[in-house]
């Protein structure tokens, strides 16, 4: 008989319900075709898929975990067999759920967790399933190819790992641990190599015993792992596919995952409920309980916690739905062994051994529950009314949720409000909503439900913060911020904050502590330099005020460009980290300084504050001595001023020029027709404090020029040109002789 003849018991033997429910299902053949659908659909209407995701974790997500409870608590032979799972790992999981609702730093580091393990507990369920067809289709894998299987399957998971982790993460849920960018690429390449190596050893052994028809199953089933987890690395590369963590737990991967599960446990149950009798299987009991217990695990524990101990809904939703992943992660690893005989018997088809197998079935759990599983009425009502309220509360849950997304209707958000107000995320959208329609009362009663339900969380304070200081209700906002301090005293944008609305009361010694902390705790963070800057700079400590100003450039220059400040600000702090650079008396280090911001200006387009960067630098150069260097930036700036259109900054220019070729020896005669030019440019008022200076400056020239100065008075523009045409000091020397 050849190994190929789709005829023979062996591939007769294959299937588990069918070839088309295996193969789409069981073997996630279904796959690609799903993971585009969700992929461009969810970009055009992501309320829609949202929702729709949310209604299939009820009859997928929910009952799968329900699966393995079933499974671990149904018979008390396997109860005491995985005792350590079943009690102690579960308590242990009990107790980490009370202590993270309490212990708010917990949640991304339990996320984390989930999400990272989310994709290995895949690949562990698809290897398993690889080599049940396998072994179905008769192949009897040697330990070298099980162990290249695993590999490759297990190196799959790698790369997908390091995908995950390379770089900073964009989500404060998951915390990744920032592997370099190169460090990462190249282990990938080692790893995809290895997994190319073991793929191509393990599959052709397995072809080499089976024949290929017979382990369609199993190679779809590796394809579906490649596109599963390999797939997302290599679209990763290109710049229009971006997959996030949460998108392997919570969007169309985690349902297929879920109905995969649910395809092989239901096999699972019902070969062993019909070794008991021909009565044993009752498949709508059977999901029924899958259902409502899945409901169980995840909504009651959300809702109890936000109403009776007013815990965020979403936070407790999320701490919930990370822990019940991890119990069932743990307990599914330890349940599900082909090496188990029982499971073994039950899942690869070898009748001879199901009968040895079943004679231990009857012996389960439910039998020291006796009254609770028992026909008598009153139990009965107790199983059904618990079911009728499981889904009944499944059903609100659901309406809440979809309420809650209904960002652009006022009356839905209130709803959801109303149904929970514990729901820190609904009332953020309910507040700005509310702020939007003109209810301010409404709007700050939702932002502060929103700060109770979620102290830790920036978001609502923020926003409320942001609506003070808009109000002017200074002294409010300055209260909230120092309130928030006492429960996170390393927030540095608290910090920052607070110090603004210090500073604005009028505690300038408050305001730079804050401040100061907001660095320390923050160094990275930009803006709290600039106010800590200002602030040593208004209290005379140029010096210090140098070092933060030059720590935010040096900040903002490792963003991304569309990151970065706009020009005009840039250039400013450069300005100012000149200034403070020649208060300290360090010239050369402001020379830098004003040379920076004059080419960022010359770069952006910025004429005027190139004028005043090259004005500032010519300023230095003077005063160090460098005559030569003071004139070319002096002219270069009157240059620049010629071509703005504001007449009274050119004039200050003038004046400024004038000043410097008197100091730096040069003919009297220039600096009078500068001063003369300055005059004409500013058109002041007789009476002002500029005029009144600028007069007294052209009588200190007019006394030792004598008639010259009435000459120049007549013609400035010959002796102007000449002082802008002046190219090194030398020329002085000519000039005077």
């Amino acid at each position: 008989m050849s190994k190929d003849n789709l005829s023979s018991p062996a591939v007769q033997r294959l299937w588990i319900y069918g070839p088309a429910l295996d193969m789409i299902v069981g073997c996630g053949a279904w796959s690609a075709p799903l993971l585009l659908i969700a992929y461009f659909s969810a970009t055009s209407s992501t309320l829609a898929w949202s929702v729709a995701f949310y209604v299939l974790a009820l009859f997928f997500n929910y009952p799968h975990y329900m699966a393995t409870v079933y499974r671990a608590y149904h018979r008390s032979e396997d109860f005491n067999k995985h005792r350590i799972f079943t009690i102690h790992t579960t308590l242990l999981i009990l107790a980490t759920a009370v202590v993270s609702h309490f212990w708010f730093r917990a949640l991304p580091f339990i996320f984390t967790l989930y999400l990272t393990w989310s994709p290995w507990h895949y690949t562990g369920q698809n290897y398993g399933i690889l080599m049940m067809f396998a072994r179905r289709a008769g192949a009897k894998p040697i330990d070298g190819v099980r162990h290249a299987m695993y590999g490759a399957f297990a190196f799959s998971y790698a790369i997908l790992f390091l995908n995950f982790h390379t770089g900073p993460s964009s989500d404060p849920l998951f915390l990744s641990l920032n592997i370099p960018r190169v460090v990462s690429s190249q282990l990938q390449i080692i790893l995809a190599i290895a997994f190319v190596i073991a793929s191509v050893y393990a599959i052709s052994q397995l072809v080499g015993e089976t024949g290929w028809r017979a382990l369609v199953p199993s190679l779809t089933l590796f394809s579906t792992q490649f596109v599963w987890f390999l797939l997302p690395t290599v679209l990763s590369l290109g710049e229009g596919f971006r997959f996030p963590q949460s998108r392997y737990s919570t969007g169309v991967l985690a349902v297929m995952h879920s109905a995969q599960y649910l395809w092989i446990t239901s096999y699972y149950a019902r070969r062993e409920a019909g070794s008991e009798g021909p009565r044993g299987w009752r498949p709508f009991a059977y999901f029924a309980v899958l259902i409502a217990g899945g409901i169980a695990l995840f909504i009651p524990g959300p809702w109890i916690a936000s109403h009776l101990f007013h815990f965020d809904f979403t936070r407790s939703f999320l701490i919930f739905t990370a822990l019940v992943n991890i119990h069932h992660f743990i307990l599914d690893g330890a349940i599900w062994k082909l090496r188990d005989g029982r499971i073994a018997s039950l899942l690869l088809n070898s009748e001879e051994t199901i009968a040895s197998a079943a004679s231990n079935a009857g012996n389960n759990l439910v039998a020291r529950l006796r009254w609770l599983v028992s026909p008598i009425p009153a139990a009965r009502f107790l199983r059904v009314g618990a079911a009728v309220t499981l889904l009944a509360w499944g059903t609100v849950d659901q309406v809440r949720y979809y309420l809650a997304l209904q960002e652009d209707d006022l009356a839905d958000l209130q709803r959801a409000a109303a149904l929970n107000a514990y729901d820190s995320s609904v009332e953020l959208r309910l507040a700005h909503k509310e702020f939007d329609a003109g209810k301010l009362e409404a709007a700050e009663v939702a932002w502060k439900h929103a700060m109770q339900a979620n102290p830790v969380d920036p978001a609502p304070r923020n926003a409320y913060l942001q609506f003070l200081t808009s109000e002017k209700r200074f002294g409010e906002a300055y209260a909230l911020t120092r309130a928030a301090i006492e429960r996170t005293p390393r927030d540095a944008q608290l910090l920052m904050n607070h110090g603004i609305l210090a500073q604005q009361l009028g505690h300038p010694d408050e305001a730079l502590k804050s401040w100061q902390k907001a660095v320390a705790t923050d160094p990275s963070l930009a803006e709290a330099r600039l106010y800590l800057a200002a602030e040593l700079d208004r209290e005379g400590k140029p010096a210090d005020a140098a070092s933060h100003y030059g720590a935010y450039l040096e900040i903002v220059s490792r963003h991304d460009a569309e990151m970065r400040p706009p020009a005009p600000k840039l250039i400013g702090v450069a300005l100012k980290l000149a200034d403070c650079q020649s208060r300290a008396e360090h010239p050369d280090q402001a020379v830098r300084s004003y040379d920076l911001a004059r080419r960022i200006a010359a770069q952006t387009g910025e004429g005027k504050l190139e004028s005043f960067a090259t004005i500032g630098e010519a300023t230095i150069h003077a005063q160090s001595g460098r005559t030569d260097e003071a004139l070319r930036f002096y002219q270069r700036a009157l240059q620049l001023d010629a071509t703005m259109g504001d007449r009274h900054s050119e004039g200050v220019d003038w004046y400024n020029y004038a000043l410097f070729l008197r100091d730096a020896g040069f003919p009297p005669r220039l600096s009078y027709a500068s001063l003369l030019r300055s005059q004409q440019l500013m058109k002041i008022s007789p009476d002002s404090p500029e005029a009144q200076t600028l007069a007294k400056a052209l009588q200190e020239f007019e006394k030792p020029l004598g008639s010259e100065a009435a000459r120049i008075r007549q013609n400035p523009e010959p002796i102007q040109k000449q002082a802008l045409s002046l190219a090194r000091p030398s020329i002085k020397v000519q000039l005077k002789n």
